[in-house]
């Protein structure tokens, strides 16, 4: 490894550092208040090491990664949505009995996992990045094993990432088996020579089973609602933002890499599962009373809009689902943001009637919950609505007009069940509610700010797009 290669991998060991760094602030008896600003810090540190080398870019460090612009892009996405995370978490955990502490240290575990997976090119930083991730994940979710759904949904949530992980491997197996090789370009070379391509078709399409489960796809989606219900709720948040874009963007790096437009029945197959977790979730969700449970299933839906974008293979395609991931992860930041201030100690703010007449006791919460909510819905002058356009604009080029079809009409039923949200914040006050916490207000203060940003954020992407759109596209152009 040359001087450039390693500086170009340089974020990611300050990651790895930071988690380090956390251990030995525990060893040395550390307060939760301090290790929470030491993590805000180092993750700080690992935007400016971002920034330091992004003028080096791009950089192969073979055979396993390659730090490109499209790895920056996803990366800092991860990071973003982490720092917010760590933000929400203090305030979640500070009060309860559990200690807090070794939370930190898991969490940049999972992100280290998350961010692996946007820089590699090879199945086994693939697999090793996945692997992180979730095993980080089995804690995290489970982390309050006082709680009566915590341990069932990290046990659910360990079984079926080890079958997935299970049907991963014998996918890349069969993939090897084809090809002679796990690096993603020499897979795309060996398939341009070679007359048949029927075990390439065989092997993505197992390893489909774990990259569905990961984004809890249809019909691999059962776990998403009682793992969402039962991990804390900053976890949640996790789980649907940093997960989601590590896998995601790892799933468009082997597309394009591939060429996977090429293959009919694959393509074929994502597109059956994106109008199935369009309708799925949707449908699922219009009954919800739990809050949590309803950002479940509206998370399927919305990764089955995201798949339309990824259906077409070309540059559009993936820009608009970079754009619709980083509006959907302001959103799902802010309103796990929300249910995280709510929650008292013995139970998180998960059903919708504490929510009732939330206008009339915490006004700014309310606003941030509208906003973010019509945002989800798509509706004008919000990212949501940009990013949906942009996605049906790429569906449109490639005359993908089924998804197309069926994106519009789910869309139209998911505005029920966020409208009946909005309207149940703006009813007549309810006496059921969330106690006060008695933490310190500069914490409460830093909150409050980060979700007004976050809900200006969503008004500025939906009125000014073309300054993301650009600086996506910059990203983009460094290969």
């Amino acid at each position: 490894m040359n001087e450039l290669q390693f500086e170009a991998l340089l974020p990611f060991i300050v990651l790895a550092a930071a988690s380090m760094a956390v251990i030995l602030l525990i060893a040395f008896r550390m307060s939760h208040t301090v290790i929470q600003v030491a993590a805000f810090l180092m993750a700080c540190l690992v935007i400016f090491a971002m920034w330091y080398v992004k003028d080096t870019l791009p950089q192969s460090v073979p055979p396993l990664f390659v730090v490109d612009g499209f790895g920056a892009l996803f990366t800092g996405m991860i990071i973003f949505s982490m720092m917010a995370v760590g933000l929400f978490s203090y305030i979640y955990f500070e009060e309860r009995e559990e200690n807090p502490k070794e939370y930190y240290i898991l969490l940049f575990l999972a992100t280290l996992g998350a961010a692996t997976l946007t820089i590699s090119t090879h199945f086994i930083s693939l697999f090793i990045g996945l692997e992180v991730l979730s095993v980080s994940l089995y804690a995290l979710i489970a982390y309050l094993r006082n709680r009566n759904n915590a341990v069932e949904s990290g046990m659910k949530y360990l079984v079926l990432a080890a079958v997935s992980s299970a049907f991963l491997l014998f996918g890349m197996a069969l993939i090897y088996m084809e090809t002679g090789s796990m690096e993603f370009e020499r897979i795309a070379q060996s398939i341009k020579e070679s007359s048949s391509s029927v075990l390439f078709s065989m092997g993505f399409g197992i390893m489909v089973v774990a990259i569905g489960f990961k984004l809890a796809l249809v019909p691999f989606h059962l776990w998403a609602a009682d793992v969402y219900q039962g991990a804390p709720s900053p976890v949640t948040a996790f789980i649907a933002t940093v997960s989601k874009i590590g896998v995601f963007a790892v799933l468009l790096r082997f597309a394009q890499s591939v060429n996977l437009p090429q293959y009919p029945l694959v393509i074929s197959i994502f597109s059956v599962i994106a109008m199935a977790s369009m309708i799925v979730g949707n449908l699922l969700a219009l009954r919800q009373q739990n809050i949590k449970r309803l950002m479940g299933y509206s998370s399927i839906a919305h990764f089955g809009y995201l798949l339309v974008a990824f259906l077409p293979g070309n540059a559009a395609g993936v820009e608009a689902a970079a754009f619709y991931l980083l509006a959907y992860s302001i959103t799902l930041l802010a309103v796990f943001g929300v249910i995280s201030v709510l929650s008292t100690r013995m139970k998180d703010a998960e059903d919708l009637v504490i929510y009732k007449g939330l206008f009339h006791k915490q006004p700014i919460l309310t606003a941030v919950l509208s906003i973010c909510f019509l945002s989800l819905a798509g509706i004008p002058l919000t990212a949501g609505f940009i990013a949906k356009f942009f996605i049906l604009a790429s569906g449109v080029q490639q005359n993908l007009w089924l998804p197309v079809l069926v994106l519009v009409i789910t869309s139209v039923i998911g505005l029920y069940y966020y409208l009946r949200v909005i309207s149940t914040l703006f009813a007549a006050s309810s006496s059921t509610g969330t106690t006060a916490k008695t933490l310190h207000p500069f914490f409460y203060i830093s909150t409050y700010i980060a979700l007004i940003v976050m809900m200006l954020l969503l008004f500025w992407l939906g009125i000014f797009p073309g300054r993301a759109v650009e600086g996506i596209r910059e990203f983009l152009l460094i290969r």
